[in-house]
């Protein structure tokens, strides 16, 4: 028999490890988890399987279709904007290819099940793009399909892994004389904006200077900010992530009028980040000093996104706005970390 489980890869990241927590105290169906790296010991006791090994690895996750039966696919491992564009290459074959075999897996799942499996993806608003700072600033709130010119490598994978959910979703094999219509990929993705975890450090997205600045004030570390003062992105606090995945995977087939949604809760300057760091942490040293290359990035993506349709098919709503993202979540939960 196989066991039946929820798949997550890069269960060590950021967002793997709120969502584990969040299933493992609020979902019956064991977690089977999957990093290259190995499981942080916080999170071992809320998987029921952990696998070190490489999404890249085809015999491995042949191994996967053979002893479990996956009822929902959480892929959350990729390299992020920053290193990504060190090395461009290997973020394709990462971010794309491992991409390609979590699917590959979902169908043969889906397949052998004989009912679709849901494939939960994160992906960013990287995926969008303006070409100036003034066609950034004319935009005001952006839908989903608009500007979808990325910049980065990170964001070309996020945006053409989005259209290979849509393929595996609604036109896998479409010529094939015994193609069952009747079984596919239940693909669903979010667009974040930047992610804020008390919990987590931060590990290389060119939207962490936020965080970036909260973990070095905290520790009493100075910190040079790489983006100028005024410098204004969208927002989300590693809570209200997890709840809009879970939200996502639980929403009816039905209600879902597109496969791609994004999310947002607050958008904030670097200077707004700045004031509330120094009044939690008065004796926190922060300059400015924006590097070229990185604040090119950053003004090619939206300071605000319409997440009118999530609120719409599936009832999206923060828990968390700007004051209570920083007075009852950040500060307090980043105080007691480095107390």
């Amino acid at each position: 028999m196989r066991k039946e489980v929820i798949l997550i890869t890069g269960a060590n990241g950021e967002i793997g490890h709120g969502l584990i927590e969040h299933l493992a105290k609020n979902c019956s169906t064991p977690i089977l988890g999957m990093d290259i790296q190995p499981l942080d010991d916080a999170m071992k006791s809320y998987c029921s399987t952990f696998i070190q090994g490489d999404i890249l690895d085809l015999m491995l996750l042949g191994r996967l279709v053979g002893e479990y039966e996956i009822k929902t696919i959480y892929h959350l491992a990729s390299i992020l904007s920053t290193k990504a564009e060190y090395n461009p290459e290997t973020a394709h074959k990462i971010n794309v290819d491992g991409m390609l075999n979590l699917l590959r897996l979902a169908v043969e799942q889906s397949q052998w099940q004989g009912k679709p499996v849901k494939f939960i993806y994160p992906s960013s608003i990287a995926a969008y793009g303006f070409a100036t700072l003034e066609d950034k600033e004319k935009s005001g709130l952006i839908k989903e399909h608009a500007s979808d010119f990325p910049t980065t490598m990170y964001g070309v994978n996020k945006l053409y892994c989005e259209h290979l959910g849509r393929y595996y979703a609604k036109y896998y094999k479409q010529l094939s004389a015994d193609r069952d219509r009747s079984i596919y990929v239940d693909f669903r993705s979010i667009r974040f904006p930047g992610l804020i975890s008390a919990l987590t450090i931060p590990t290389g997205g060119t939207s962490d200077y936020g965080p970036e600045m909260l973990h070095h004030a905290a520790q009493e570390l100075p910190y040079h900010c790489f983006v100028r003062p005024n410098t204004c992105l969208p927002f989300m606090v590693m809570p209200d992530a997890v709840k809009s995945l879970i939200m996502l995977e639980g929403a009816s087939r039905e209600n879902l009028s597109q496969l791609v949604y994004n999310v947002t809760s607050f958008s904030p300057t670097a200077d707004d980040f700045y004031k509330h760091v120094i009044q939690a942490f008065p004796g926190a040293v922060v300059d400015f000093v924006p590097d070229k290359a990185r604040q090119g990035i950053v003004d090619s993506w939206p300071a605000e996104l319409d997440d009118s349709a999530a609120r719409k098919d599936w009832g999206w709503s923060p828990d968390y706005n700007e004051t209570d993202s920083f007075e009852k979540y950040l500060i307090p939960a980043i105080k007691t970390r480095y107390s």
